[in-house]
């Protein structure tokens, strides 16, 4: 940890020095550790100690941006430098104003120091729990299991001056059989939260109940996803829908449609990144307070997320939602929610006459035409057929093609229960989803396994 006095002062002192109009630096870096694991063995160790400093400088509205993983002073005046060199050389930016003023934002707590310090050696034993429980059943265990810490800090030429440290722990374990294999995932700032034992009881307990897949032929069946399954679909809605970009480009559902009704009654989605009971983290990467933003209510779409410059093109304010300042992406949903039903995953199963459940998806595409978010995947990992209320047999996987406006408004029931699904972005946010019911959802192909 370089600590906030040091990375603060740091940047300042170059923020100050800085013949830009405007400059602003970031300072991301951190240690995590990684385990990796496959064929019930540890197969690697890895660590990574690293950081990267970004600056940015605008010379009337000209922007330039560069970075440097040193903070060794040369390093930074020459990326500083870079900034300015790059930024004489660009072409003017309509939407620049300024950059964002000072505010003050939520007092928060992401930091836990046995996260922080948790060991290689403490790692493995976690995950030799997985394998002891895994060998009378006869089945192989792989996953990776990482703990690390970051800090991130903000200043800029206007007075921004915040600092934020942040540890996660993250777990997957795929329990596979010849013929099955089952998942379970975690994600929490406090590695005390995770329990191995618990995750990998669920993993396992999918593949015994899979094995000897049966085959159901592609068609429209009540599909009950679990909170895993919804979380795959919801980090692509992130990509496609919910942030400033696609929705200044018209590519989002929500572009034109703000204040129409665009899924069912019973669906609301909205980003709160000051939420503890997701991935909490308080400000953007341009130091903006992240706000509660309301994204579909009750179906009806209210809007998406923004950072400072599409703001103003967008002739609204940034709801602190900026990535780091390379990044082309526009404001982005990092903690989404979906409110929670009064139902549960087991209700679900028993009011389903005929239909399959989903444990997760893997290689989506969303792209296909995302202004009703459609979309195809597979499913993975434990896929089950539900008959008469009662979960009968595993399946062989399916392809998916559908809308998700379509499957959205033809939900049944959700679970009051609502779990964290891990995202790539896990150090900043996540997806906190329930479980889902949803009607007449489209599978358009099988596979062999």
């Amino acid at each position: 940890m370089k600590g906030k006095d040091k990375i603060l002062s740091t940047l300042d002192k170059f923020v100050k020095t800085s013949k830009a109009d405007h400059t602003e630096a970031v300072y991301i870096g951190g240690e995590s550790g990684l385990t990796r694991y496959a064929n019930s063995i540890v197969h690697q160790n890895v660590s990574e100690l690293n950081s990267k400093i970004y600056f940015r400088t605008v010379l009337d509205r000209k922007i330039g941006v560069a970075s440097t993983n040193s903070l060794d002073e040369d390093k930074l005046k020459n990326a500083l430098n870079n900034a300015l060199e790059i930024a004489e050389n660009q072409r003017e930016n309509p939407y620049f104003t300024a950059l964002p003023p000072k505010a003050d934002y939520k007092k928060i707590n992401t930091h836990f120091e046995k996260t922080a310090q948790f060991s290689p050696l403490e790692r493995a034993e976690q995950v030799q729990k997985i394998f002891e429980m895994a060998r009378p059943h006869k089945l192989d265990i792989a996953g990776s299991f990482v703990t690390g810490e970051t800090e991130i800090g903000v200043v800029n030429s206007n007075g921004v001056a915040c600092y934020q440290p942040l540890t996660s722990a993250a777990i997957n374990i795929i329990a596979m059989s010849d013929t099955s294999s089952g998942y379970c995932d975690d994600l929490s700032r406090d590695v005390d939260k995770i329990d191995v034992e618990d995750l990998s009881e669920t993993a396992m307990r999918k593949c015994l109940d899979s094995r000897n897949p049966k085959d159901v032929g592609p068609g429209e069946y009540d599909v009950i996803l679990e909170p895993i399954a919804v979380g795959c679909l919801m980090e692509w809605l992130g990509y496609i829908t919910f942030g400033s970009k696609p929705f200044l480009e018209g590519t989002s559902f929500i572009a034109g449609n703000v204040g129409k009704k665009m899924m069912g009654d019973n669906i609301t989605i909205y980003d709160d990144g000051n939420d503890l009971s997701g991935i909490a983290f308080p400000f953007d990467f341009e130091g903006v307070p992240k706000q509660k933003v309301i994204l579909i209510e009750k179906g009806v779409a209210k809007g998406v997320v923004f950072n400072s410059m599409d703001a103003n093109q967008g002739k609204a304010k940034s709801t602190g939602h900026s990535l780091t300042p390379d990044s082309t992406e526009g404001g982005f949903a990092l903690n989404v929610f979906i409110q929670g039903g009064d139902s549960s995953l087991e209700k679900m199963i028993e009011s389903t006459e005929r239909g399959i459940l989903v444990t997760r998806f893997h290689y989506i595409n969303g792209y296909l035409d995302t202004r009703i978010a459609l979309m195809t995947g597979m499913t993975r990992d434990g896929t089950f057929w539900v008959e008469n209320g009662k979960v009968k047999h595993g399946i062989k996987n399916l392809r998916f093609t559908e809308s998700m406006t379509k499957a959205f408004s033809n939900v049944l029931g959700l679970s009051k229960e609502r779990r964290i699904v891990n995202a790539w972005w896990g150090d900043v946010g996540c997806t906190v989803a329930p479980a889902m019911l949803i009607k007449n959802f489209k599978f358009t192909g099988k596979t062999d396994f």
